[in-house]
């Protein structure tokens, strides 16, 4: 099969490319509809990664946050115009230890391996999950996001002690706003508290039972669990506010990625012997957990609506620049593209 594929080849510049795909009985061939891009892309396509980041990785097709119909499945298992989720990490070996988003031999799409800015997907059938019709399309353009969410929250579960009076998140962002969205599923008896740079963000999480500027938190506010959801120069201060407000033998899951290395206090982690747990991508079993949960939460459906926050139709070269340079000026959510080229 000949497909079309977008790649960067350099800052501000796309190229099509046509690439021979052999698809066999493993496969999906799906057709992206709904594209969703993150910061990763962004540095991408602006040239804020290193020059050698640059060179490794480019060309490339971005995007890793889409959902597409299916066009053609060799075994007749899905219907077409079936609209799923297309899990961008892809393991090729299996580990009775690491999960297959921490495995270094997993490609993982448009970081190293193209991503979905492409005419057609060619899929391994284990990379798909079926999306519900009651979805709305444009939200379920970022379920990858929802299932980092979840990973995080299901490792939180695991790593935790018994206290879940309090769980704090650091970050009024996307992804503090999923997580924070998620954690009233997965901890609905919790009390959820959000820290947060900017009240006009914070505005946003009205179903938190509080929310504090993070210059202005009062000595005596404690959290039992903690997820940083900053990333960027923002995580070093993060960290050292979960470590100051945490509960003795708690765990802080850290979300956020930094180019950069932060300081960490580690006399302090040491005396209250807390545990930081470093959490990054999803598995399938995210994606699934994620689509369950939101399939019987018509309420978190409705919360993540909210978060789309541009979507545009693109249909050329010039349309994706001008929705790349629309996005950066985009102040709050997520920004969608409905993919026709």
């Amino acid at each position: 099969m000949l497909n079309q594929v977008y790649r960067l080849v350099s800052p501000r510049q796309f190229e099509v490319e046509t690439v021979a795909e052999e698809v066999d009985a493993d496969d999906l061939i799906v057709r992206p509809k709904f594209l969703s891009i993150c910061h990763a892309d962004t540095r991408y396509f602006f040239g804020q990664r290193s020059q050698a980041a640059l060179r490794a990785k480019l060309p490339m097709a971005l995007i890793h946050e889409a959902v597409g119909e299916v066009v053609y499945d060799p075994r007749n298992e899905y219907k077409p115009g079936t609209l799923v989720a297309m899990v961008p990490n892809t393991p090729v070996k299996k580990d009775s230890i690491i999960q297959e988003n921490y495995l270094p031999s997993s490609r993982f799409r448009s970081s190293g391996y193209d991503g979905f800015m492409q005419e057609y997907v060619c899929l391994r059938r284990d990379r798909a999950i079926t999306v519900p019709s009651d979805f709305d399309p444009h939200m379920a353009a970022f379920i990858e996001m929802v299932s980092v969410g979840v990973q995080a929250l299901t490792k939180l579960e695991s790593t935790m002690d018994e206290d879940q009076r309090v769980i704090g998140i650091w970050g009024d962002g996307n992804l503090g706003y999923i997580t924070a969205t998620l954690v009233k599923q997965i901890f609905p008896d919790s009390q959820l508290l959000v820290f947060g740079r900017h009240q006009s963000k914070l505005d946003y999480f009205s179903f938190a039972d509080k929310t504090y500027l993070v210059d202005d938190i009062p000595a005596d506010v404690k959290v039992s669990q903690a997820l940083e959801c900053t990333g960027g120069q923002g995580s070093e201060a993060a960290i050292q506010q979960i470590i100051q407000h945490i509960q003795p033998m708690g765990t802080a899951i850290l979300m956020g990625v930094s180019e950069n290395p932060v300081g960490i206090d580690t006399r302090s982690v040491l005396a209250e012997g807390l545990t930081l747990r470093g959490v990054s991508r999803s598995s399938r079993e995210d994606f699934k957990r994620a689509v369950d949960i939101l399939s019987s939460s018509p309420v978190t459906r409705e919360r993540l609506q909210n978060l789309v926050g541009y979507v545009q139709k693109v249909s050329s070269i010039q349309d994706i620049t001008n929705f790349f340079d629309s996005a950066l000026t985009n102040y709050w959510g997520k920004e969608v593209m409905e993919w026709d080229v």
